[in-house]
Formats: structure tokens, C-alpha cells, sequence
């Protein structure tokens, strides 16, 4: 992920011009998209939205959007509205004041967006386009019909973005939608529809699916290919287009999808020639010896085998198909128990915890734990995993554990009830095996997960915290900022102690010129102590980058223990201190290149 991700959803549903249609998607679109792309598990993106805005209000957002950002920033802009093409061939995106008469003064020209996205100096900037198209409203006849393309990506692929930095546009539909009749919308009869593009960008993010290659990351790429199909799907008329200059890959998300890979190793020639044999006895003798390389402890081994099994189970006569299929039974997850009830606890107390075997060949065990709700915790044993429950919710809790592995899933539903904790003598508060009355469950869709990989036998089990770390960590470290802080004053020391060499190393030159034939500029250069700032230089200005970078990097890691302000603080110390470090070390090396080359002479 970049260091800093920003989206700007602009929906527009109400229109003041009555000939132009009420949408019932943006709205709905909007929130969903909203929630997405701020989640931290998801996106991750610092998200605003402006719903309903004037014309004038839209232009002031989207330049403000773009203006004052930075080289490692990503931006995100999407609009949901109507679009439209003037006479001339323009393409406009409508505002909740504008007049399809008056499109130059009342709409947002998508010149003024490509322009914005030009001069930009954030690093990548996407534009998602959610608009039905129509053609303008014409005061010289009753009744204009649009029709063919809108040819929207022309309106963004005409100018190119200043040098470097990478755009992308990917639009809902190219294709006039509807035209005016007279005042008013050629197809107002046909009720409004909820948006397919933005439901299936939506769901591809939140469900990890538009993760096609499973790394774990949704890239530009893998969303446009996931909403092309589900669109086309939906709506063999409705095609999706992309236009893009980007270098390298574009991550949009993070995936939930968290699905096994496992690169297999065929089965051995003769095995594969004997599952093809013309004899019964043949094939019926490696399906057995297939079930045996299937529990094997060499993974890769175990799931060439079982590739082979599900093509035998798909193809061939029925009694083979059903030892096939009864041998890919083996590898079904098994976790033992599957229901898990932590009674009462009081609120605040150390979690307690319970373990859960899995059971089956090496295959069957190594899965993905990935629990629904936030205050559940999994950490991964050498037989399964250990569950615990985060106390510091009251209430009745109930969640479910996704278990994915290479061929099916499971699912362990775990139930507790975190109740206040137990007054001092004579107080009334509840007991252990009572309750304190109905209260409302603490998950849900919009809770954070975190995935855990179950290793097969043998797997070492990751070392255990002790009891009293074990609680989930806040977000309240302070290392990266305190890293950041400490590059920034290091990157402030060394243009200090550039500035002070520099003035040394005038004033030998200027008295190593008075002395004309008399001397050398290594006896003055070494009267007034030059070089030794200047090697202070280099070493506070190469610290400080070593120190910024390790701030980075903690922060990627470790982002759940950051506050996103301690994140914006890093964030902007970093750079101010590679911003000063950078060229106090270009200046010191050209320096010091300056001073070996012209002693020789001088």
C-alpha cells in the first residue's frame, strides 16, 4: 500500500431542473462505497463525500481535492450522477442546480476534471465514472434523440498527466443511455435501477473476490476484470472500459478473501497413464495410490494428487468417481469442537482461552482462520488453534470463525457473555452464571477481521504471549512518531552542519587567495576545521533517511497500533525530514568531490 490514500464519492440523486431524471443509486452507492473504502482491513483510504452539491460547490471540492498532495499520495475520485454530452461534443457531469440549457455554466465540464488529475503532484490518481450518459437537451427542436457512443475515456486520454505520475480511468458505460424529448428525459417512464458498477466494486472489495490472484492485495487490474465480468453478467448491453497509464501494479485493497495456494507437484507420469488406462482394475489401483500420496506430509505433493482425485471424481464411471470422491472426504476440514461457549466473564478480565483441533492429514489442517467479528482472536498450535475473546465489550457476544482451506470451508461458531464486573461486599452486580439483562450483539458486517494461516504437523506453533499482553493491543504507540521525530531533527542537523562547512571552507578560500603562491587549500581548509562538519553532514543526512525509513516501515507493519493521527504525524515528519536530508547529502558529496579535485591544483 502507499503511504497515503485519499477518496473523494461524489453522488448526486436530486436535480432543482425537473427534466432531469431522479437517480436512486448514488446515495445507496455512496454509503456503501464510503464504508469500503475507509475500512482499515479494506482500503484503508481517508474518505469524503459530497452529496447533492451545486455546481460551483462540485469544482471547489474536486480542485480541492487534487491541490496540495504529495508524491506518495493515491487519490481515488468517483462520481455517481448523470452525464452529459453537450452539441458540441463535451462531455459534462451534472450538478443538483444544473440546466441541461445551460450545461458551460451550470455543470461540472470533465475538462475541468482532467485538467485537475493533470496537476496533481500526488503519485496516482483513479477516477471511477458511475454515470448514465444522455445527449443534450436542444432548444431548436421538440424532440433530439442521442445515440452511439459517449466515448467518455477520450475526454480523459486527450491530455497527458505531468511526467511520472500515473492515472487510470474506468468507466461504468460508454454508451448514450437516453436523450431528451423536448424538456424532459427520454425514458422517464422506466423506474429508476440501483447501479451494477458500483454494487460490484463494492462487493468485490468487501468480499475479497475481485482478488483474482490471490496475493492478498486487489490491484487496478484484478477490480477491472472482476467488474467487467459481473457487470456483463448482469448486463450483456452494459460494458465497462478502462484507460490507464500507470507504472507497476495499483493496489486498491487489501483482500479478505484469504484463500489457500498451494503450487502442486504432479503425480508421476505412470500414475497419470494408469488413471487414463482402458482397464477397470488399472485406474482403480491408482485412485488408491492417489489417496495415499493425498495424505502426504510435502503439501505441494498432497494437493497434485488431490487435483488428480477431483478430475477423477468429475469424469470418470461411477464406482470410480464415488472411491474418488470418498478418498477427497478424507481432506474435509474437521475442527473439533466446532462450538465453542465461553460463558460469563466480567468485563476487563484476562481472556480465557480454548483450543480447537484439527483433525485429518496435512492437508485437511492447513487452512485459514478468519474471524468474522472483532473481538474474536485466533493465534494458530501445532494441532489446530486457541480461540480467545476479547472481555472488553459487555454484552451477549456471538461470531463465527471462517476456516478456508484448499477445498472447503468450515465454520466454528463461538458464543460468551461479558457482564460489568462484580461490586465489592454488599453491592448488587451480577454473578457468575447471571446475567444483567439483554444488550446488543457487538458484531456485525462493518467489524474488523484478521486472518490466521493453520500450518499442517509439524507446523511450529508461533510463540505464546504472556497472559497479561494477550488482551489486544491499542492503538497507542508512539515508536513511529517518535522515530519520525528523531529523522527530522537529524535531517535539521545536517543542513545545520552543511551550512556551518560551507562557511568554513569560504572563508579558506578567500585567505588561501591572499596568500597567493604561499600555502596550500589543504593547510587552510584544515585551520578553520571544514571537514569535519562536512562529514557530519553525511552521516546526521544518511541517519536520518536509515531513521525515516524504519518509521515507514513500522508503521506499514504494525498500522493496527497507530492512531490515524500518529499515522498523519509520521507521515509528514518522514518527509519533511527526506525533504532536508536528501539534498544536504547531494550538496555535502558535490562538496566534498569539490574539495579532492581542486587541492591537487591549488
Amino acid at each position: 500500500m502507499t503511504d497515503s490514500r485519499h477518496a473523494l464519492i461524489i453522488a448526486n440523486d436530486r436535480y432543482t431542473d425537473q427534466g432531469l431524471k431522479k437517480l436512486r443509486a448514488p446515495a445507496q452507492d455512496a454509503a456503501a462505497l464510503e464504508k469500503v473504502l475507509h475500512d482499515p482491513q479494506i482500503g484503508d483510504f481517508e474518505v469524503e463525500v459530497v452529496h447533492n452539491a451545486s455546481a460551483d460547490v462540485m469544482r471547489r471540492r474536486i480542485q480541492g481535492f487534487f491541490n496540495d498532495r504529495r508524491r506518495a499520495d493515491t487519490l481515488l475520485l468517483h462520481f455517481s450522477c448523470h452525464g452529459l454530452k453537450s452539441e458540441s461534443g463535451e462531455l459534462y457531469f451534472a450538478a443538483s442546480d444544473t440546466e441541461p440549457p445551460l450545461l458551460a455554466a451550470t455543470a461540472v465540464p470533465s475538462q475541468f476534471v482532467r485538467s485537475c488529475m493533470s496537476v496533481t503532484r500526488a503519485g496516482r490518481s483513479v477516477l471511477f465514472l458511475d454515470c448514465c450518459y444522455g445527449g443534450a437537451f436542444s432548444r431548436g427542436s421538440s424532440s433530439v434523440r442521442a445515440s452511439g457512443d459517449v466515448n467518455v475515456l477520450e475526454s480523459f486520454a486527450k491530455d497527458e498527466p505531468v511526467s511520472g505520475r500515473g492515472w487510470a480511468v474506468i468507466t461504468a458505460s460508454d454508451s448514450m443511455e437516453y436523450a431528451f424529448e423536448g424538456s424532459t428525459l427520454a425514458d422517464d417512464s422506466s423506474p429508476p435501477r440501483p447501479s451494477v458498477f458500483t454494487h460490484a466494486v463494492v462487493e468485490g472489495l468487501e468480499t475479497g473476490e475481485a482478488d483474482l490472484d490471490a496475493d492478498g492485495k486487489v490491484s487496478l487490474d484484478d477490480l477491472y476484470e472482476y467488474v467487467y465480468r459481473q457487470v456483463r453478467e448482469q448486463n450483456p448491453h452494459q460494458t465497462p472500459k478502462k484507460a490507464a497509464e500507470l507504472h507497476g501494479e495499483l493496489h486498491l485493497a487489501h483482500s479478505r478473501r484469504g484463500r489457500i495456494k498451494i503450487v502442486a507437484v504432479p503425480s508421476p507420469p505412470s500414475l497419470q497413464t494408469a488413471l487414463s488406462s482402458e482397464e477397470f482394475l488399472t485406474r482403480q489401483g491408482a485412485v488408491l495410490e492417489l489417496q495415499k500420496r493425498l495424505q502426504h506430509t510435502e503439501l505441494p505433493v498432497a494437493e497434485g494428487a488431490r487435483q488428480h482425485l477431483e478430475e477423477v471424481a468429475r469424469n470418470d464411471i461411477q464406482q470410480i468417481a464415488v472411491m474418488a470422491s470418498d478418498a477427497l472426504g478424507m481432506i474435509r476440514l474437521a475442527p473439533s469442537p466446532d462450538h465453542l461457549d465461553f460463558g460469563v466473564m466480567a468485563k476487563g478480565s484476562a481472556p480465557r482461552k480454548q483450543s480447537v483441533t484439527m483433525h485429518g492429514p496435512p492437508l485437511a489442517r492447513h487452512c485459514v482462520a478468519q474471524p468474522r467479528q472483532s473481538w474474536l482472536r485466533v493465534d494458530p498450535t501445532g494441532s489446530g488453534l486457541e480461540v480467545h475473546v476479547d472481555t472488553a465489550t459487555e454484552g451477549r457476544l456471538s461470531g463465527d470463525i471462517v476456516l478456508k482451506g484448499v477445498a472447503d470451508e468450515s465454520v466454528i461458531h463461538v458464543e460468551a457473555e461479558v457482564a460489568a464486573p462484580a461490586p465489592g461486599p454488599g453491592g448488587t452486580g451480577p454473578r457468575p452464571g447471571t446475567s444483567n439483562g439483554p444488550t446488543e450483539p457487538s458484531h456485525g458486517e462493518g467489524d474488523k477481521q484478521h486472518t490466521v494461516v493453520i500450518g499442517p504437523p509439524g507446523t511450529p506453533p508461533r510463540p505464546r504471549k504472556p497472559p497479561e499482553t494477550t488482551a489486544p493491543t491499542r492503538p497507542t504507540d508512539r515508536r513511529a512518531p517518535a522515530l519520525a521525530g528523531a529523522a527530522l531533527a537529524l535531517a535539521v542537523a545536517s543542513i545545520g552542519t552543511l551550512m556551518l562547512a560551507m562557511q568554513r571552507a569560504v572563508t579558506a578560500v578567500v585567505e588561501r587567495g591572499e596568500e597567493g603562491v604561499h600555502g596550500t587549500i589543504e593547510e587552510n581548509v584544515r585551520e578553520y576545521g571544514a571537514l569535519t562538519p562536512l562529514i557530519v553532514c553525511l552521516v546526521t543526512g544518511a541517519v536520518a533517511l536509515v531513521v525515516g525509513a524504519v518509521a515507514r516501515h513500522d508503521l506499514g507493519t504494525r498500522r493496527e497500533h497507530y492512531t490515524r493521527q500518529a499515522a498523519s504525524s509520521t507521515h509528514t515528519l518522514t518527509s519533511i525530514a527526506k525533504g532536508l536530508a536528501i539534498p544536504a547529502l547531494v550538496l555535502a558529496v558535490l562538496a566534498g568531490v569539490a574539495y579532492l579535485v581542486g587541492s591537487r591544483h591549488w
